[in-house]
C-alpha cells in the first residue's frame, strides 16, 4: 500500500514537473500560429499589390482588352539591336530625356534566358514615341539602335498559324483557282532488310 501511495506521488509530480513544459511548448506554438497570421497579411498585401500593377495606371498585358492594348502600345517604341548586355536601366536613363517611362520590357530567349537583342520602352504620353523617334540610329553601348513606334500584335495575324506559302504556287491555267503546290516530292521504295528475299 505504501508502495501504490509512492508510485501515485509520483505521477503527482511528474505532472506537476511537465506543467511549465507544457505551458512552455503552448506558448512556442501560440507564437507560430501569430507568425503564420503575420505571413498571411503580407502574402495578401503582396497580391494586391501584384494584381494592381507596378504604377495604379498600369495594368498586367495579360488581362487587358484588345483596345487597352493598342492604347498603351500607341504610348510605346520597339528599340532594335540592343546590346546583349544592357540592362532596362540604362535604357530608360537612355531615353530618359524623351518623357516619363512606365515601363521597360527587354525581351529574353525563354529556353536559355539570353536577351533577344530587343526591347520594349512604354511612356506616359503619346507625344514621348515622337521624341523617342529622334533617337533612331543613336550610339547605345558602341551600338547604333534602331527605334520605331511599337505596333499592336492583333489575334490572328500570326505568322504561326498560317499555312506555308510554298514555292512557286501554280497560277491557275483558264479561269481555274489558284491551288496549293506542295513541291516535287519522290516516291521513295520501302527498304528491304538487311537480308536477302528471294520474292
Amino acid at each position: 500500500m505504501h508502495e501504490d501511495a509512492l508510485l501515485n506521488d509520483t505521477d503527482l509530480d511528474g505532472a506537476g514537473g511537465d506543467d511549465p513544459e507544457l505551458e512552455a511548448i503552448k506558448a512556442r506554438v501560440r507564437e507560430m500560429e501569430e507568425e503564420a497570421e503575420k505571413l498571411k497579411q503580407l502574402q495578401s498585401e503582396v497580391d494586391k499589390q501584384m494584381n494592381m500593377g507596378s504604377p495604379p495606371g498600369l495594368t498586367s498585358p495579360l488581362n487587358m482588352s484588345l483596345e487597352e492594348k493598342m492604347e498603351v502600345d500607341n504610348r510605346s517604341i520597339y528599340v532594335g539591336n540592343v546590346d546583349y548586355g544592357a540592362t532596362a536601366e540604362e535604357l530608360e536613363q537612355h531615353f530618359h530625356g524623351c518623357g516619363s517611362i512606365n515601363r521597360v520590357t527587354i525581351l529574353c530567349n525563354k529556353y536559355d534566358g539570353h536577351p533577344k537583342g530587343f526591347a520594349y520602352i512604354e511612356f506616359g504620353d503619346r507625344d514621348s514615341v515622337q521624341t523617342a523617334m529622334a533617337m533612331d540610329e543613336s550610339l547605345f553601348r558602341g551600338r547604333q539602335i534602331k527605334v520605331m513606334p511599337k505596333r499592336t500584335n492583333r489575334p490572328g495575324l500570326s505568322t504561326t498559324n498560317r499555312p506555308p506559302r510554298g514555292r512557286g504556287a501554280f497560277r491557275g491555267a483558264r479561269g481555274v483557282g489558284r491551288g496549293y503546290y506542295a513541291g516535287y516530292r519522290p516516291m521513295r521504295r520501302p527498304r528491304r532488310g538487311g537480308y536477302f528475299s528471294p520474292y
